[in-house]
């Protein structure tokens, strides 16, 4: 009822008969005890939304007599004292002790810790909980959604809802999150940053083929020689063998660090001005920070662009390196040869960006309303199908624009081809190959989003726990 402070009552049988059934259900050979594996599959069965290593965290913690499994009396003293620990946090949100948390106690609890969110942010978070549709969470929504979620304080919830994961598809990193002072003092924000550029340099490793490919297809396919995915791949390991396949993944590695370290900074710089004096930024003014952030890193690191385009398209012996690649660029053509395709290239970030980021969050929200009951968080596979659908809807759109800044970085590398303008080129391919042209090279691109995002969530989860940065 409203207006009462929630209480935990003692010996409650419904609350022991609740215990009883969630022990039973995670018990799945019926043996009266629970593993850590049984523990593992019935939380991602149950969909908890759970942390990364959640099920030993719970065994390390209950399992009293250290055999490596609980059983029912030790599965209820944890959830006992977990309820217990739970029912101190509720009051702690809970700010004016009316038995509910609603969306101005979230973001109070948020900007306590040095974090600024939305009124949109905390109304999604507060969304995903409220199963009763009263846009208030109680006590009972409240138990349910975290109990098996071993968050030991309010930082760590806090901290759990804001954190998103950091993937990379080997086309740009996403802007880095916002990171509180508290982050920023311990040096969790490089840590995290640190296990971003690493996922992103073994997946761009991984899928650096289907990458070189593209780049082939979008310089070299036409109406006139049918190049598709399997005569490109040919024809690359013809010419240069199995190792040709990495060309210009040295570079497209290298760029990560800066490219990280520039958005990061430039996103900081960028939100303070655009805040001036408010408390918060809305979604629109994030999404001008980050798209101007990306900008920012682009212009910087743009010639890395140009040289890891070249080198990818480069045949075998036509450069020694990478310092003979900038050398030569630069005695034939000049340093303006280092911003050839920069217009389109800038162009094409916020469509890319914005349906990306607009996709991502409709389907993820939809998800939640529609079949997530007791979690923020969807879930690995459902957040792989949203980031995989979102990220090919921005690529159609931005695609054309990715290509011709592909054709007008490698131009002056192939015989005989005009040395046109971003529009040039544009009218150049409509009018003979059709709107077709500019697409190019999207099948590969297409192929390598599933494995790339893949590659890419496992490596920073590992490189978080390497690190010591704790999963959110």
């Amino acid at each position: 009822m409203r207006g009462a402070r929630a209480q935990q009552p003692a010996g409650d049988p419904e609350r022991e008969q609740r215990w009883g059934r969630l022990f039973e259900e995670l018990d799945s050979n019926k043996d009266g005890r629970v593993d850590i594996h049984e523990l593992r599959e019935g939380l991602a069965r149950l969909g908890t939304g759970a942390r990364s290593n959640a099920e030993q965290e719970i065994l390390q913690e209950g399992d009293t007599d250290r055999d490596g499994e609980l059983d029912l009396e030790e599965f209820t003293h944890y959830l006992q004292e977990r309820e217990r620990r739970l029912l101190l946090m509720f009051h702690s949100l809970d700010r004016n002790n009316d038995g509910h948390i609603d969306v101005s106690e979230i973001q109070q609890s948020f900007q306590a810790l040095g974090i600024s969110i939305s009124l949109q942010q905390a109304e999604k978070i507060l969304h995903s909980m409220d199963r009763d549709g009263t846009m208030t969470i109680d006590w009972q929504e409240w138990r349910d959604h975290f109990l098996l979620n071993p968050l030991e304080n309010m930082e760590e919830v806090m901290h759990f809802w804001k954190h998103s994961t950091v993937l990379d598809i080997g086309e740009c990193l996403t802007v880095p999150d916002e990171f509180s002072e508290q982050e920023k003092r311990s040096g969790m924000w490089w840590k995290q940053l640190v296990a971003g550029a690493v996922a992103g340099a073994v997946s761009r490793t991984g899928t650096a083929p289907l990458d070189r490919l593209k780049v082939f297809m979008q310089v070299h396919a036409s109406k006139t020689n049918q190049l598709n995915v399997l005569g490109g791949l040919r024809s690359m390991i013809r010419e240069g063998g199995i190792r040709s396949l990495w060309r210009g993944n040295g570079i497209n590695v290298l760029k990560i660090a800066p490219e990280s370290a520039i958005k990061f900074m430039a996103y900081e710089q960028i939100k303070r001005a655009i805040r001036g004096q408010q408390e918060t930024l809305r979604v629109q003014e994030r999404f001008v920070a980050g798209s101007l952030a990306g900008a920012t890193a682009q212009t910087i690191i743009y010639p890395m662009e140009v040289l890891k385009t070249r080198l990818t398209l480069r045949r075998t012996g036509q450069y020694k390196g990478l310092g003979d690649c900038a050398r030569q660029i630069l005695q034939r053509e000049g340093p303006q040869a280092f911003y050839k395709g920069y217009l389109p290239n800038v162009l094409g970030i916020i469509p890319y960006a914005g349906i990306d980021l607009a996709v991502y969050e409709t389907l993820k929200n939809r998800w939640l309303q529609q079949y997530s009951q007791n979690s923020a968080d969807p879930g690995i596979l459902v957040l792989l199908a949203c980031g995989t659908i979102s990220s090919t809807c921005g690529q159609i759109a931005s695609y054309p624009l990715a290509l011709v800044r592909t054709r007008m970085q490698a131009q002056a590398s192939i015989e005989g081809a005009p040395q046109l303008t971003m529009l040039g080129l544009f009218r150049h391919i409509l009018s003979r190959e059709g709107i077709w042209g500019l697409y190019r090279g999207i099948a590969p691109n297409f192929m390598k989003v599933i494995p790339a995002v893949s590659i890419s969530y496992v490596v920073y989860e590992n490189m978080k726990m390497a690190l010591g940065v704790t999963s959110r």
